[in-house]
């Protein structure tokens, strides 16, 4: 597989040996649309929280700046039978509060994914049992062979279990009751940045981890991360010299920081796709006029509201050509990609007699949940969706909110009809099958297919395409499993939103395809 990797080239005058630290404070001011919900990196499976939380916390194995996989907190691993991997943990490295880092803590961390409040279980809900070898080695034991365990665990951050003991942090708390303990706010990890401040929503600050185990390329001695919600006032922010790095770009203004003497906008693919899903378990639809059914349990009603959607439309007049639109739950560098699948066509004649024939003629009414500070444009996505919709005698009564609430409400499936993102943080289709689209069960399996779409065969699929190793084999059983679950109208694919970073041109920094901003990679000439 082959990502898209762009690096934005630092002034000449910036003359910094690698690794090294000037002596004075250097500061890198970065801004977001959103913030992180937590420091827990267990608490929220999502890619913006995944990204901040993964510059205090690492998982055994990492990324590279092409994506390719990196020895973090394991130094190697290797298959010892189809259904035991066996890691090498790295030596000498400490948490931040200078506590050993040791196989205790693995256990712990990946027995801490599996709780109640943890939203990781998606990850290691295949696992049969982790065992420790000593203080330097661990077994992972799956239930069925499993050759990209190593992708897998890319994303589960290791935390200290004496510190989670010790602040009454040993499970993840529920985001969906709103709940918070320790971890919530405070963070211990092994990673290059140390969380030094932490004002929800309003500013934190991370400073440079002095006794880092390995090399952290930046010059910074303190990132100050703020989620500055409003479009236009991020924008100002960047082009006023406020901040050094911010996303996204709104795509309207791509433009105008690209004219600016002292910024531009680095934009390229995005490995995440956009989708719409329905509630498909209800006996009665929630949030609707239809009382006594659930029209979205019709293929024919789910149907209608793909082929209604004008997809061309949005990425044209809501994306402004910044879109690939898409007709699977992945998108092009995605591992079992199929670029010669097809949409269902835009036509709304269709979509009235499909309606027709469920016994919706006249249509229903219904609530839509929605982001407005997650994904590019996602009101607006969303407003475009409603519009399209009324065209068949459905009326949206839009729901967008800030990710603070939006979240917690459709992970506890309190939702008819709602918008998501996902970036499989494997790189393969595996990933989005056995988290988006498989059958929910209570150990991870479904844990983001949250209108509980299910087909058994899918799910069977899905248990092959994990175990097999043939390359062939496997993307002929991923093809499968898309073309049933395409059949089935099991959600609405939207499309793969693209990055655009507004970044100062002092700064230097590695933009990845899964939009995560690790900040060891990132620089500043001063």
């Amino acid at each position: 597989m082959k990502f898209n990797l762009q690096v934005l080239s630092m002034a000449a005058a910036l003359a910094l040996g690698a690794g090294s630290v000037a002596a004075q404070s250097v500061t890198i001011r970065v801004a977001n649309q959103g913030d992180s919900l937590s420091m827990d990196p267990h608490s929220l499976n999502e890619s913006l929280q995944l990204s901040v939380t993964g510059n205090v916390y690492e998982p055994l194995v990492g990324r590279n700046k092409d994506l390719s996989l990196a020895p973090m907190l394991a130094t190697s691993w290797k298959q010892t039978s189809p259904t035991v991997w066996r890691f090498e943990l790295r030596q000498g490295v400490q948490f931040h509060d200078g506590s050993p880092f040791t196989a205790d803590d693995v256990l712990f961390s990946f027995k801490r994914t599996q709780m109640d409040g943890s939203d990781m279980k998606s990850y290691t809900n295949d696992f049969k049992e982790v065992r420790k070898i000593n203080d330097h080695v661990v077994e992972i034991e799956t239930k069925t062979p499993f050759p990209i365990l190593p992708d897998v665990v890319s994303l589960v951050y290791i935390m200290s279990k004496k510190w989670c003991e010790a602040n009454q942090a040993v499970g993840p708390v529920d985001r969906r009751k709103g709940i918070e303990n320790a971890a919530s706010f405070r963070a211990n990890g092994t990673g290059p940045w140390r969380l030094r401040e932490r004002q929800p929503n309003v500013r934190t600050t991370f400073s440079r981890n002095g006794n880092y185990w390995g090399k952290n390329e930046s010059n910074a001695t303190d990132i100050i991360y703020t989620p500055i919600g409003n479009d236009a006032t991020r924008v100002a922010a960047l082009l006023s010299g406020e901040v050094d790095v911010m996303e996204p770009v709104p795509v309207q203004d791509i433009e105008r920081v690209n004219s600016s003497p002292n910024t531009r906008a680095i934009t390229g693919p995005e490995l995440r796709t956009i989708f719409l899903g329905f509630d498909q378990k209800r006996d009665e639809l929630l949030y609707s006029s239809v009382k006594g059914k659930n029209p979205f349990k019709d293929k024919r009603v789910r149907q209608a509201f793909y082929q209604a959607i004008d997809i061309d439309g949005i990425k044209k007049t809501v994306m402004r050509g910044a879109s690939n639109p898409s007709a699977l739950l992945v998108g092009p560098g995605i591992n079992g990609f199929q670029p010669d699948m097809k949409r269902l066509p835009y036509d709304v004649e269709a979509a009235k007699k499909l309606m027709a024939d469920a016994g919706y003629g006249n249509g229903f009414e219904v609530s839509m949940n929605c982001p407005n500070d997650r994904y590019v444009n996602d009101a607006r996505i969303c407003q475009a969706v409603a519009a399209n919709l009324a065209r068949i005698n459905v009326k949206i009564n839009l729901q967008a909110e800030t990710k603070g609430t939006y979240f917690p409400k459709i992970l506890r499936r309190d939702t008819a009809f709602y918008m998501l993102g996902w970036t499989p943080s494997t790189y393969d289709s595996h990933n989005a099958l056995n988290a988006l689209v498989a059958c929910v069960d209570d150990k991870g399996a479904g844990q983001f297919n949250l209108g509980a779409y299910c087909n058994p065969k899918v799910d069977e699929l899905t248990k092959k395409i994990q175990a097999e190793t043939d390359k062939n084999k496997r993307n002929a059983m991923i093809r499968e499993a898309f073309e049933i679950h395409a059949g089935d109208v099991g959600h609405i694919p939207l499309h793969q939103q693209s990055l655009a970073w507004g970044v100062s041109k002092k700064v230097q920094l590695v933009q990845l395809a899964d939009n995560f901003m690790p900040f060891k990679w990132m620089s500043i000439a001063k």
